[in-house]
């Protein structure tokens, strides 16, 4: 089944029409945005998982690839890297031992909270340019991009 024949609010064509306006300024933003956060010791990836371990707690390699869109080994991959940092750690699952739990460690909690503080300046340093409406404009889309964030679950190949 294609993600266009899946039941939703908006026909599939209308949402079209909006995502060929969006989509270049959006590609432009989001290699600005990327551009000038390259010199954090994170990924953007990697600040996302980080970010629902923050969220949720420890959780399951499986979890976390179902939260972040990824397949397990593309989860597993990144979690190591996390790890050999020191910024996160596995343990047993106490209600089930045959599971492993990854959870965020003190020092990864330290760096998350600094790698947020840079981006969130690196996008202020973007906004700041607009006008003081445009700004109000950008304040009121602040819900509208978190509810498309937490709404959109695409069909994932191969589950």
């Amino acid at each position: 089944m294609s993600e266009e024949n899946i039941e939703s609010p908006v026909p599939y064509e209308d949402a079209l029409d909006v995502a060929r306006q969006i989509q270049p300024a959006l590609n432009k933003l989001m290699l600005i945005f990327q551009r000038t956060t390259e010199g954090t010791s994170l990924t953007t990836s990697q600040v996302s998982i980080m970010n629902q371990l923050r969220l949720r707690g420890p959780s399951r390699v499986s979890t976390i690839a179902q939260a972040e869109l990824i397949r397990m080994p593309t989860a597993s991959n990144a979690l190591y890297q996390l790890e050999r940092h020191g910024f996160v750690e596995r343990h047993r699952d106490e209600k089930d031992r045959r599971g492993v739990l990854v959870a965020l460690t003190q020092l990864g909690e330290s760096e998350l909270t600094i790698v947020s503080r840079q981006r969130a300046a690196a996008l202020a340093e973007i906004l700041r340019w607009l006008e003081p409406e445009d700004i109000k404009d950008a304040d009121s889309l602040v819900n509208l991009i978190s509810k498309l964030a937490d709404v959109y679950r695409p069909i994932m190949e191969g589950k």
